[in-house]
């Protein structure tokens, strides 16, 4: 898979053990070693999960148009009675409320209160199973996010050394506070954008998070199917101008879990993330489940190299070379925007090959990445952890290199490492954006330098 395309894994840390995802960590790091590859590891959060209680062997038909009965508490549910783990039931729902079981494929309607239960009329039937997760809605739910387990998990993978740590069911910038605390710095935390509640509160969520995951599959039970779309498109805008990798997740090849081709309908999807602008597209159960890992990501790849041969980057270079201006506070930030801005330029009229961007951060190629430059976009970097947090930002190709003592010597030995590596060859024109190996990660690149490789 990591030859294939694979830049980043991700752990759902809501299957399984930690231990077993402690190893999987474990596992990637020695064939990402192996494939000679830069890989980043994602560890996703539960956050607040509500489930029903465990359907009988097989499961039961829920018809459309017949009643059932919500019941708050622990137990076994049927078809005339679901019960559910989570107290405020009854107080939190109230007729006319929407409830969906698993993946969106059962859909119920309260239509009244009775004493101990709710009365519900199922709107899509199908064939409940197992203990099936409860959505209700983001406006009505209380329990908050993270979650003491959220925390706890938290601590232990950012001690492991994972690069990203999503936090699920974000609704205010300010749930990502408890996690930002408890990881110290020692990862990136990713906001997932997936209830109607973070998109009011989309822009704080964007300038507090390292990077944001559109994850469309609860994002698509909390609005209207006919929405997400559209606001798939305004959230990736909104992260792209301010230079926030964003990630498209969700049934983007799912019939691929089982057949060896996807849908039309399915590459199309693929396709416009693309057009969109996003950093990067997540594949789930198609990869943790499908009969065929390997073959989904060469066909994502596929999809993905041959939509960006007709995305529409330069219009869009342009614009933002227009609204920056406006979007960044610090003046590090203004400096690095400008300079990014200015390599972006620069660039098509060397006809260069490649932007060699320098970097202990990784902010000079986000910024860098927000223009989708036609040459080779690579991210150097002395710092371990910035290698592999760089391979989720659209098209970095992160490489290690040494710690150097002067600005002329960072960028001899990175022009020297592009070359030896093979993404530059002789005769070709470079840039490379740099600061003052001297000074904090925090410190804007204040140079750029037009390269002539000979």
């Amino acid at each position: 898979m990591f030859t294939e395309g694979v830049d980043v894994v991700r752990l759902n840390l809501s299957h399984g053990p930690l231990e077993d995802h402690l190893e999987r960590l474990r596992t990637v790091r020695a064939a990402a070693e192996d494939s000679g590859r830069e890989i980043g590891v994602l560890a996703d959060l539960p956050g607040p999960k509500i489930r029903a209680g465990r359907f009988p062997e097989g499961g039961v038909a829920l018809s459309a148009g017949s009643l059932v009965r919500l019941e708050s508490g622990a137990g076994g549910s049927d078809a005339g009675t679901i019960r559910v783990d989570y107290p405020e039931l009854l107080g939190d729902l109230m007729a006319g409320d929407r409830v969906v079981l698993g993946d969106g494929a059962i859909s119920l309607t309260v239509v009244e209160e009775s004493e101990g239960s709710l009365l519900a009329r199922i709107d899509t039937g199908g064939r409940a199973q197992g203990a099936p997760g409860v959505h209700l809605s983001s406006e009505r739910l209380r329990l908050a996010t993270p979650t003491e387990e959220d925390l706890e998990l938290a601590e232990a993978m950012a001690s492991a050394g994972v690069e990203f740590i999503a936090v699920s069911f974000v609704r205010t910038a300010s749930d990502l506070e408890p996690v930002r605390q408890v990881v110290a710095g020692r990862a990136s935390l990713v906001a997932k954008i997936e209830t109607s509640a973070a998109l009011a509160d989309l822009v704080p969520i964007v300038e507090s998070a390292d990077a944001i995951m559109v994850a469309r599959g609860d994002l698509g039970i909390d609005c209207p199917l006919e929405d997400v779309p559209h606001l798939q498109k305004a959230i990736i805008r909104e992260c792209v101008e301010r230079g926030v990798p964003v990630i498209t997740a969700t049934q983007m090849l799912e019939s691929m879990v089982t057949a060896p081709s996807p849908t039309r309908a399915e590459v199309s999807d693929v396709a416009n993330a693309v057009f969109d602008g996003t950093d990067a597209l997540m594949l789930s159960g198609e990869t943790a489940i499908g009969h065929d890992p390997v073959a989904v990501v060469r066909q994502m790849a596929s999809i993905a190299e041959r939509s960006e041969r007709e995305a529409g980057y330069r219009a869009w270079a342009d614009r933002l070379g227009r609204t920056q201006r406006t979007r960044w506070d610090s003046s590090t930030d203004r400096i690095t925007a400008a300079l990014s801005h200015a390599a972006s330029l620069a660039a098509r009229d060397t006809e260069a090959t490649a932007i060699l961007c320098c970097t202990r951060s990784g902010r000079t190629a986000r910024a860098m990445a927000r223009f989708r430059p036609t040459a080779a976009l690579i991210g150097l970097s002395p710092d371990p952890a910035t290698v592999r947090a760089m391979s989720l930002s659209w098209g970095v190709d992160p490489i290690p290199v040494d710690t150097y003592s002067s600005t002329d010597e960072m960028v001899w030995y990175a022009v020297e490492t592009a070359v030896r590596r093979g993404r530059v060859a002789q005769g070709e024109t470079v840039l490379v954006l740099a600061g003052a190996p001297d000074r904090s990660s925090d410190a804007a690149a204040d140079v750029l330098r037009i390269v002539r490789v000979d």
